[in-house]
């Protein structure tokens, strides 16, 4: 068989409360939009019709695996299982992203904060981009993550200007969790990537600058999901302080391996 157009990569921790409804939501829009052999239909034509979802259970410990396995066994397309030792989000988005066979691959919160039908945003931006990274800032400069508790918005701002200023540059909101990629791209991407904290979105950022890709910011709807299991604190602020310190040591004297638009078209 041929590799699926687009793999969908949806790391999940824990996700028992959230993750069914999720992939019902994914797996209706997909149908809806005609995709799975219902070729024909209204939308056909802005989504490939080879579409495979890829769940990434970082080691929970619920039924996180369960509710894939049961709605794999049923489920109208592809939906598969990758089950690995709990490593954080990072680790789980790797090795995701480093399984998945599509000709691009697509990473998306396991709670579906942002809605399925973007899919289209991040697919038309790759036409002429290497990786897409979704943003929860709209042209007119609104932000929609003004749903969320004050002290996640304090901290998200004082972690984008220190992201900006030492190592990515001019993207506003680097931790949305819908980023898009050719194959060939996150390969190489993923492969060198070495931060598995909430930092890792930084650190993928900045190898695609420096390696030379052509990485492009797409307004996208985003929703607050209730249920983060982020706890702020001194300890989780030292890591990140630490993290983002140390990617541009991590990578120094980077290069890229061959001819960027090689690798993306060959």
């Amino acid at each position: 068989m041929s590799p699926p157009a687009l793999t969908i990569v949806l790391p999940a921790y824990n996700e028992e409360a959230r993750l069914g409804s999720a992939l019902d939501e994914l797996f209706g829009y997909l149908h809806r939009r005609g995709h799975f052999g219902r070729d024909g239909r209204p939308g056909a034509e802005e989504l490939p019709l080879s579409i495979d979802v890829l769940v990434v259970d970082d080691g929970s410990a619920d039924h996180t695996a369960d509710i894939v396995r049961a709605r794999a066994e049923f489920a109208v397309g592809e939906l598969h299982l990758l089950s690995v030792p709990h490593g954080g989000k990072g680790s789980a988005v790797r090795a995701g992203m480093l399984a998945a066979a599509g000709d691009v691959i697509v990473f998306a919160d396991a709670d579906m904060a942002t809605p399925p039908d973007e899919l289209v945003l991040v697919m038309e931006a790759l036409r002429t981009a290497d990786a897409a990274y979704g943003s929860r800032i709209q042209a007119d400069g609104s932000d929609m993550r003004t749903t969320q508790p004050a002290w996640r918005r304090a901290l998200g701002k004082s972690f984008h200007l220190l992201a900006s200023w030492w190592v990515v540059g001019p993207v506003d909101d680097t931790q949305c969790g819908f980023k898009g990629f050719h194959r060939e791209v996150a390969r190489d991407i993923f492969a060198r990537q070495k931060i598995t904290s909430i930092v890792f979105d930084v650190e993928v950022i900045y190898l695609v600058r420096r390696l030379g890709y052509r990485g492009v910011v797409v307004p996208i709807h985003w929703g607050d999901r209730r249920g983060s299991r982020m706890r702020p604190g001194f300890l989780l602020g030292l890591r990140v302080a630490w993290d983002l310190f140390r990617v541009p040591l991590l990578h120094r004297g980077l290069r890229p391996a061959k001819d960027v638009g090689d690798l993306r078209r060959g």
